[in-house]
């Protein structure tokens, strides 16, 4: 056996002689497991252990002694009392050059345990089964694996804590060269541990609060090639604890290139779009904007619609759909230049048609349904702000008519449409509607009018027997009588104004229906 090396502990001036003498192995995930033991036991690394990561070191030839036989305690309570022993927390505890520690440590007959590999109880992988208990649920809260990971971790000087299987190569690799690890490494497995920790902590306390709970925690998913533009570095992190519900996190990509930054970004902007609807919905998304979105009777007469409003814009776009992809639609697809394609499903014989376009990224979601009550979290300088998402429906009851003529029943539609979607433009925005398709859409401008303005330029014509959807309350007139001059019959707002009197004037004059929701819609 090597000899043992020099360490300093960092709580004192004594030099003293360290080695990995003694190791704690208990893992839920055994990937690995096994070969990483045997190169410990090779060193002759005494190996202490649990339950079933004994029973598969045992069966692969690795002689193993049981928590239970050192520390004189049994294992009870269904395994829920095992590794809670001061033998095994003062055995990581204890400060090597502390003379008091060690002394106290002898009078105990409490070992010193020089290395603790642990991961925890898949809690996140129950929560996300398909009819879990509540009761399966907290089964897989780990006690013990957490206690000893922390307590491990809070003594790296002299500890050394493995979570990850993918760490055990390295780790074993300096074990053979020196009989230990070097204080850097033990330094960064100790700080894998507190972010492991918090991350599992949050997953618990979402889960039991239905997602109520403060915080701001996420683990990476993968990392991107670049940001927004090729400069900036990047990265895709999925929220803590995950979502069940169909989101970026949980699709699944069926072909095409990595998924970059935008292509996230405008994604989840259109899946956000197409399940505010229950009807058969096509939504194609361009720069974090809408630029056609429809709703019609088939999934194929949506796609028709959605794409006539804005060709031009729509071109190198995302498509987002909340049904099964047609044979039809995807031959409309490979004909022209898109960038994503998201939706719950793909009919049979699609995929091969989707293969004339290798590089187009095809992605399957869960089932869409409506998006379940969440908090957005948007970083600032030195902050973070959070707020509940926008999950607010409008119904016709929930409506104000405030003009002498009421919308008909056509126009009521059309109304509900246009609201439901001008709430995923970016603000300043108007939508401007008929049967059930966007047919112009102005966003992101700075005023109002000038929003109107470009939804009707969009149009191209198409803005005559139209509805006019507005995100935030017309602050004069003047947006009213353009769309009057276009001749846009009715107009569904938040209102709010000092001037509504002169805009409703404005409305009665030219015999446009006006309602207000007494909800606004900004998206910045």
């Amino acid at each position: 056996m090597a000899l043992a090396k020099v360490r300093y502990t960092g709580f004192t001036n004594l030099k003293i002689l360290i080695m990995i003498k003694r190791a704690l192995i208990s893992v839920s995930d055994k990937a690995g497991i096994a070969d990483f033991a045997k190169k410990l036991a090779a060193k002759g690394v005494e190996i202490l252990s649990t339950g079933g990561t004994a029973k598969l070191l045992r069966e692969n030839g690795i002689e193993v002694k049981d928590v239970s036989e050192y520390t004189g305690f049994p294992e009870m309570m269904d395994g829920r009392v095992k590794t809670l022993h001061p033998k095994i927390h003062g055995g990581l505890l204890a400060l090597r050059g502390n003379k008091e520690h060690m002394k106290a440590a002898k009078e105990n007959g409490i070992e010193m345990i020089d290395l603790v590999v642990v991961n925890l109880y898949p809690f996140g992988e129950t929560i996300k089964k398909e009819g879990v208990t509540e009761a399966e649920a907290i089964e897989q809260i780990d006690i013990g694996g957490p206690s000893m990971l922390r307590s491990a971790a809070k003594n790296f000087q002299s500890v050394t804590v493995v979570t990850d299987p993918a760490d055990y190569e390295l780790v074993s690799a300096e074990i053979e060269n020196n009989s230990d690890t070097t204080p850097e490494t033990r330094r960064l497995l100790a700080e894998k541990v507190f972010e492991l920790t918090a991350r599992y902590d949050a997953m618990i306390a979402g889960y039991l609060s239905g997602g109520k709970v403060d915080g701001f925690l996420v683990k990476k998913v993968q990392d991107l090639r670049y940001g927004e533009n090729p400069h900036q570095k990047a990265a895709f992190y999925a929220d803590i604890p995950g979502h069940r519900e169909a989101s970026l996190v949980n699709t699944e990509q069926l072909q095409g290139k990595e998924l970059s930054y935008n292509n996230i970004m405008d994604a989840d902007g259109a899946l956000s779009l197409v399940r505010e609807f229950s009807e058969p919905t096509v939504a194609f998304i361009k720069h974090a904007n809408p630029c056609g979105i429809a709703s019609a009777k088939t999934i194929d007469e949506a796609y028709k619609l959605a794409y006539e409003t804005d060709p031009k814009s729509a071109f190198g776009g995302i498509i987002a759909l909340n049904r099964p992809v047609t044979k039809v639609i995807a031959e409309e697809i490979v004909s022209k230049f898109f960038e994503v394609v998201l939706a719950p499903g793909y009919e049979d014989g699609v995929m091969a048609i989707f293969e004339k376009k290798p590089n187009l990224r095809i992605l399957k979601l869960p089932e869409v349904k409506p998006e379940p009550p969440a908090r957005t979290y948007r970083k600032v300088s030195g902050g973070l702000l959070i707020q509940d998402l926008d999950t607010a429906r409008v119904t016709e009851a929930d409506l104000k008519v405030v003009t002498k003529r009421k919308p008909t029943a056509d126009e009521m539609r059309d109304l509900l449409f246009a609201w439901h979607t001008v709430k995923h433009v970016k603000s300043n925005a108007i939508v401007l509607a008929k049967n059930g398709a966007t047919v112009g859409i102005g966003a992101g401008q700075m005023s109002r009018v000038d929003a109107v303005e470009l939804s009707i330029k969009k149009a191209e014509g198409r803005e005559t027997g139209s509805v006019l959807a507005s995100d935030a309350f017309f602050p004069f007139p003047d947006s009213v009588e353009t769309a009057a001059q276009h001749k846009i019959t009715a107009i569904i707002q938040p209102g709010g104004s000092i001037k509504d009197a002169d805009v409703i004037a404005a409305a009665d004059k030219a015999g446009i229906a006006m309602v207000f929701t007494g909800k606004r819609a900004f998206l910045h």
